[in-house]
Order: C-alpha cells, then structure tokens, then sequence
C-alpha cells in the first residue's frame, strides 16, 4: 500500500463522502479547503434541506483527532472515513454530540487535546450508517 501525505488522504476521503452522499440524492460542495468548521455541504434537489458536514479521513483504523477543544466540534454530521488508500474504504456517520460524548481526554506536558478512539467510532451502529444523512 502506498503512503501518501496526509492533505491527499484528507481528499480521498472528502470525494469519497462526496460520492456516497451523492449517490444517496445529494447534491454535495467542499467548502473551502483550509476553513475551520464543515467540509461539505449537501443540500436536496429543491435547495431547502441543507446539512453540514465535517469529514475525517484516515489511512487506517486510528484514533481521530479532534482537537484542543470540543466546542470546535461543529456541523450536522460527522463522517469518519478510515482504510482511505485502500480499496475498500470504511465510513462511520456519527452526530456531533455522539462524537462529543465518546471523546478521550489527554493530556501531555500540561497541553489537552480530545480523541475518538476506534473502539468508540468503529461500531455497527455507525459503520456505514448512510441512511442517518436524511434529506428529509
């Protein structure tokens, strides 16, 4: 398997979402690149249901990193995407406030920063959950 940086990673998972969502009836648009917050913004064929999400991707089955403080937590939903460079990617849709609730606390030289474990994400209940992105 090839190791690629971590910004191609964070694309092949981004399109990847992209792609379920779309074949789902979304119609689906990255956000800026670099912007704090959601990655995606899908919204329905008629443009009144929209729905934000934030996109993690992974090159495999790791803790995700979250950050220094889990009010930046934001969007809609969140898609956890890991195995990305393979060929079988997997993806976990889980709510802001599940990934809130499920985050491990470290702590290291007197700096905090919040992780979701595998164990917490990599369950049925999120495993390819699609049908939790309604459009309606």
């Amino acid at each position: 398997m090839a190791k690629f940086e971590s910004q191609i990673v964070g694309n092949i998972g981004l399109y990847y979402v992209s792609y379920k969502l779309s074949q789902l009836g979304w119609n689906v648009m990255p956000t800026a690149r670099n912007a704090r917050g959601i990655d995606l913004v899908a919204y329905d064929i008629d443009g009144h249901n929209y729905k934000g999400i934030q996109v993690k991707s992974l090159s495999k089955r790791n803790p995700v990193p979250l950050s220094t403080n889990l009010d930046k937590i934001t969007g809609d939903y969140w898609v956890i995407v890991n195995k990305v460079v393979s060929e079988r990617p997997e993806a976990f849709v889980m709510l802001p406030c599940e990934v809130k609730t499920k985050a491990h606390r470290a702590e290291k030289s007197g700096k905090v920063s919040y992780w979701l474990q595998p164990k917490e994400y990599d369950t049925d209940r999120y495993r390819e959950a699609w049908e939790r992105i309604k459009i309606n």
